[in-house]
């Protein structure tokens, strides 16, 4: 869409509310069966699952804060936009099933850029298998953000929350922490300069840019009951565990030398002087699952592995009775750092 008068994109301002509703309502049909009322109405009407609960989770993505237009594209934030929120519902076992999507925009934006937005989270969408549901447009004095709400399903015996640890069970995580981190610490320092990315950096900032939700494993983790406490890393790894902890009534200690930290990752912290290890605990957006496992179930676990197709699954800790929260390192042990918070 241009202006009549130019070949530059068509602001939003100028494509107004109702084109822009028009034009995501046309990028995401409704498939058969899945609403009975979809994009148009005052609301969505959606038929529940039968024997299944519903899990419901909301996150926003606020410019500035969770990401940086600089080096972050529109696809990118899309994106994430929708990663940050299936990945809740992974961290619960459930399969996601419908979105909303509210859109914040300030007046700068084109309809390009919107559509850009829309590319990203499209493309997670159909990863994902979930359906747009409705959501909403209104204008941004400020910063642009997304905020997008997720409804998943999952049968009552297969619901994973953070509570249900105990005193020995063994914490386990999937893939790699710090990637993350180091890469938007690369981004960051990087601003001005616009290079090209060195070989191995790539891997971090596309850690940052756009993160994997780890459905299947979450799925195959409440449908086999093999973990007994589950949450993902939206804040990084020292957080999660103290969460766990916390909500479970216990305490933790977590071995840093078995921390799967990749090695650009760790080459990055140790050329900025900072402990890769401390460093990796504290950075968010890794977006894996921390999950506790009973000795009792270490069968159930090795059907976990068997179908993560590849994807590692490291053990990093146990739940301890004693309260305290701790990293041992090298044979020596300390309070375990604090993970990312917003305020």
């Amino acid at each position: 869409m241009n202006t009549p008068d130019s070949s530059e994109p068509a602001s939003i301002g100028q494509a107004g509310e109702r084109a822009l509703i028009e034009r995501i309502r046309q990028r995401f049909p409704t498939p058969p069966g899945v609403l009975h009322t979809g994009i148009g109405d005052d609301a969505a009407v959606a038929a529940g699952v039968r024997g299944e609960l519903q899990v419901l989770t909301t996150d926003a993505l606020v410019e500035g804060v969770h990401f940086d237009l600089a080096f972050s594209s529109f696809a990118d934030v899309g994106y994430k936009a929708l990663a940050v929120n299936v990945s809740d519902l992974a961290a619960m076992g459930a399969t996601p099933r419908l979105v909303l999507l509210s859109l914040i925009l300030p007046d700068r934006l084109t309809v390009a850029d919107v559509d850009g937005l829309l590319d990203g989270f499209a493309e997670l969408a159909s990863e994902a298998g979930v359906t747009l549901a409705g959501g909403n447009i209104a204008r941004s004095p400020g910063p642009l953000v997304v905020d997008v709400t997720a409804i998943g399903d999952v049968r009552p015996r297969r619901v994973l929350t953070r509570a249900g640890g105990r005193p020995g069970d063994e914490l386990f995580v999937t893939g790699s922490i710090g990637a993350a981190a180091a890469g938007l610490g690369w981004l960051r320092a990087n601003r001005e300069t616009g290079g090209s990315e060195p070989d191995g950096v790539t891997s971090l900032t596309a850690r940052h840019r756009r993160p994997v939700p780890r459905l299947r494993v979450g799925a195959i983790l409440g449908r086999t009951r093999a973990a007994t406490a589950c949450m993902d890393l939206s804040d990084g790894l020292a957080d999660a565990v103290t969460a766990i902890a916390g909500a479970s009534g216990t305490g933790a200690i977590v071995d840093g030398d078995a921390l799967p930290i990749p090695a650009p990752a760790r080459d990055w912290f140790r050329g900025r002087g900072e402990d890769p290890v401390r460093a990796a605990l504290a950075g968010g957006d890794d977006y894996e699952l921390l999950f506790a496992v009973s000795p009792r179930r270490r069968s159930r676990l090795r059907t976990v592995i068997r179908q993560a197709r590849g994807l590692p699954v490291t053990r990093i800790g146990e739940l301890t009775a004693a309260p305290a929260i701790l990293l041992r390192t090298d044979g020596a042990t300390e309070p375990l750092p604090a993970g990312f918070t917003h305020f």
